[in-house]
């Protein structure tokens, strides 16, 4: 690879599964040493995008290379400096922590000279070696979790591909798992992961937003947010699914989302609409605990590229 060139390069890549469409000429790059996102709900792309690039499911047209080599042409060529970590990592129940991670360094061939010292840098920052003799099968989920990703870094992959590792995880073990992850990409690690959640998509240097098997943009979060037109004005209020249809149709309100127990609405001013839509859901009986102008989350981007696609 020379220099300059992406980790991973995706062209046009494509799968159909008889007449459904899950991934829809993608095209884009990763670069080396990246920390990338893909983001979106269930069902737009994000798994099957991850099984292509790990070359354990056939694109039906399109190419990825990663790092020079053809994921079409030779998926197993692409997998020695790879570790794809899916939903349901394959974790031996009957084996214990340390025993899953010597099957998988016996099954990646680590050598046996550089194995004491990566595995006890593994356990310290899993915070696993307490639990190294508990049977897989009777770890909590998050701890599964972590276990997985150690059992994926164990032969020090240079391309990491995570499938939404923090899917049902407690709150400690998902900042857990992120801190791991953060310091592969600190060590040069290029990894792209996937989730459904929003509020992670900040981690990212870059995320690409996934609906319904097509990519709908990729920047920097920062970026994404800043491109946002208009003014976001959050709302609390009572009976807030009724106070977003009564301000929708309001002069200058883009858009109005819930969000939990509040709504984001989307103006072109927020000097100017910000009084209107609180004189107009109180004209209604509707009570306002709360209203001001906030930063553009992440959501609000999604949702903003997702109405420009014509698909909210």
């Amino acid at each position: 690879m020379t220099d300059g060139e992406p980790a991973i390069r995706i062209e046009g890549l494509t799968r159909r599964f008889g007449d459904l469409v899950a991934v829809d000429c993608l095209t884009m790059a990763v670069a080396p040493g990246e920390l990338f996102g893909l983001v979106g709900p269930d069902g737009a792309g994000k798994t099957t995008t991850l099984r292509m690039l790990a070359g354990v499911l056939k694109p039906t047209a399109g190419d990825a290379i990663i790092h020079g080599v053809s994921v079409a042409r030779d998926p197993e060529a692409v997998k020695p400096d790879l570790a794809y970590m899916s939903q349901r990592f394959g974790l031996y129940g009957d084996l214990t922590v340390l025993e899953n991670l010597r099957f998988y360094a016996d099954l990646y061939q680590v050598p046996a000279a550089e194995r004491a010292a990566w595995l006890e840098r593994l356990f310290r920052f899993s915070n696993l070696e307490p639990f190294k003799d508990r049977l897989a099968g009777q770890l909590s989920g998050g701890m599964k979790q972590k276990l997985g990703l150690s059992c994926a870094l164990i032969h020090r992959p240079k391309i990491l591909l995570l499938d939404e590792p923090t899917f049902g995880v407690d709150p400690i073990s998902r900042r857990d798992l992120w801190l791991i992850v953060h310091d592969m990409v600190a060590q040069g690690v290029t990894t792209v992961v996937s989730t459904a959640y929003m509020d992670e998509a900040e981690r990212f240097d870059r995320v690409a937003l996934f609906d319904r098997g097509r990519m709908l943009t990729v920047d920097a979060p920062e970026a994404l947010q800043q491109r946002l037109e208009g003014r976001v004005i959050m709302v609390r209020v009572a009976r807030v699914r009724e106070a977003r249809d009564r301000v929708a149709g309001l002069p200058g309100v883009r858009r109005a989302a819930v969000f939990g127990d509040r709504l984001h609405v989307t103006v072109e001013s927020g000097e100017r609409d910000g009084p209107a839509i609180e004189a107009a859901l109180r004209a209604a009986g509707l009570e306002v605990l709360e209203i001001r102008g906030v930063a553009p989350s992440m959501e609000d981007v999604f949702i903003d590229h997702l109405a420009g696609a014509g698909a909210a």
